[in-house]
């Protein structure tokens, strides 16, 4: 039956998707927002989905019969309050998911702290390769769809399943929601700090996820986390494990070997049980791939797919926007996009940049955004994350008023420690003042080292302190936010540099 919903919150990644699949499902959607900014914005104009500018009373329609109220808005909001006085039916993204979309089919459901986003799209391609049609709900616009959602007739849904809180009313996390049953677990790492008073709540809420798998189901788990590994002891679902063979104790049952990373591709050879499965390449880069790899490949055989389809699709598969994204090159300098926030991704994503170019000075630039990315208890993993590129940017915290100087990490404390190991370091919360100063002309690099020489050498470039972006450079730009379009800002002054507007 043909309903209308009505979305507060409609411009986040998750519920903009989930307007574009209720409108599929064709249903009447309209929503409200504020600061709403691409993509997000330009799909629901494509969609032709109407949204009102800031949250009012009057946005709310007359004739709607289910509003769902993000998990970003809160009491006091004027349209959620609305909402409440006038005793408006209302639900939350995740439950409206559940029944709308997951009840009735086969639920592939991709859960860990890290890796969802990327391994939830690889699953979604090799599905599709091998014919099985997928509908899916992913945070990401997985690049082979170029979408990041989709429905179909289909008897299989892939969604990305989230641990963060389901909404104000609602504070069990999303993927309680999802009905899994095929569940991938790539690690469990304490995360969303504003949402889990500790580990125990967060290792808590994958402890019940995984227990709500069915006995006919199967979970795929990340041996490389020894959470995962604990938790999947408990489950009533058969186990696939996944990882490298060093990962634990005892190897997992899908493994990887004979990896080879190079700038185009990464390959490897699969194994299951100790025995070579078939060998594949990928385009992504970095271990941590491998093993979302690995995790999506376990979970398409245990509904069928066969080897060759999983190394046809794992070949074919591109990316996922914001995830070592190539922005472009200009002056020889190469701008890549990392959605990275968390202090474990910060370090594989470096990681993953140094095995896919290796050759290359690397200029890491982190703007701690997320709630967790700021907090003090993470400061010294971030000094040592970041402290693995040849030359580190910090910008300032996303909302200062938030937290105190106990709470709060100090960008420039962080600053001084990376340059007593003698790395080229500087915080600077203005997104193009951190462009003017890496894109400055040789000539205006004053203590920086010889002006030459941005492919990795032995040159001794101690005395510099300022991060310099001179041609052979990689610029890996690190946020869980727009970052001020600090990736164009980067570009721009770069093709001017290169054309001679020197301090332009």
């Amino acid at each position: 039956m043909r309903k209308h919903y009505h979305l507060i919150g409609i411009g986040g990644t998750a519920m903009a998707s989930l307007a574009g699949l209720l409108k599929a499902a064709g249903h009447s959607v309209t929503g409200s927002d504020e600061n709403v900014y691409p993509p997000m914005s330009t799909l629901l104009e494509r969609l032709g989905i109407a949204y009102s500018q800031g949250y009012r009373p009057e946005n709310l329609p007359a004739g709607a019969d289910i509003v769902i109220v993000g998990n970003a808005i809160s009491r006091g909001n004027p349209e959620l309050e609305a909402v409440l006085v006038r005793k408006l039916y209302y639900t939350s993204a995740a439950a409206t998911i559940k029944e709308e979309f997951l009840r009735g089919r086969h639920t592939l459901a991709v859960a860990g702290t890290h890796g969802k986003t990327t391994t939830a799209s690889l699953l979604a391609w090799i599905l599709e390769v091998a014919g099985l049609d997928p509908s899916f709900l992913i945070g990401g616009v997985a690049e082979n769809f170029g979408t990041s959602f989709r429905l179909v007739p289909s008897a299989h849904f892939v969604i990305e399943a989230d641990e963060y809180d389901t909404a104000y009313f609602d504070k069990g996390p999303k993927f309680w929601h999802y009905l899994p049953d095929t569940a991938i677990v790539n690690n469990v790492e304490f995360d969303h700090a504003d949402i889990y008073r500790d580990d125990e709540a967060y290792r808590l809420a994958f402890e019940r996820f995984i227990n709500l798998i069915p006995s006919n189901g199967t979970l795929v788990a990340g041996w490389g986390s020894e959470v995962a590994r604990q938790l999947s002891a408990r489950s009533f679902a058969p186990v696939e494990s996944f990882g490298f063979d060093g990962d634990a104790g005892h190897p997992p049952r899908w493994s990887a070997r004979d990896v080879r990373y190079g700038e185009t591709a990464t390959r490897f050879v699969i194994t299951r049980d100790g025995e070579a499965w078939i060998e594949v390449e990928t385009q992504l880069a970095g271990a941590f791939n491998v093993r979302n790899c690995l995790a999506a490949a376990a979970a398409a055989f245990a509904v069928g797919v066969t080897r060759e389809e999983i190394a046809e699709a794992l070949r074919t598969f591109k990316s996922v926007r914001r995830r070592l994204e190539l922005r472009g090159t200009a002056d020889d300098v190469t701008v890549i996009d990392d959605f990275a926030h968390h202090p474990t991704a910060v370090r594989e994503t470096i990681r993953a940049a140094r095995q896919r170019f290796p050759d290359r000075r690397l200029i890491a630039v982190f703007e701690p955004r997320s709630y967790t990315a700021q907090r003090r208890e993470f400061q010294e993993a971030y000094v040592e994350a970041l402290g693995l590129a040849d030359e580190v940017v910090i910008a300032g915290l996303f909302h200062p008023e938030r937290y105190t100087r106990e709470t709060a990490i100090d960008p420039d404390e962080m600053t001084r420690a990376w340059r007593t190991r003698g790395l080229p370091a500087m915080s600077e919360p203005d997104p193009e003042a951190i462009a003017r100063v890496l894109t400055r002309a040789a000539a205006e690099a004053p203590g920086d080292g010889p002006a030459g020489g941005a492919r990795r050498s032995h040159v001794d470039r101690r005395a510099a302190t300022l991060p310099h972006a001179t041609p052979g450079s990689i610029v890996l730009v690190m946020s869980n936010g727009g970052f001020g379009g600090i990736h164009d800002r980067l570009l721009n002054r770069l093709r001017r540099r290169a054309s001679g507007e020197v301090g332009s």
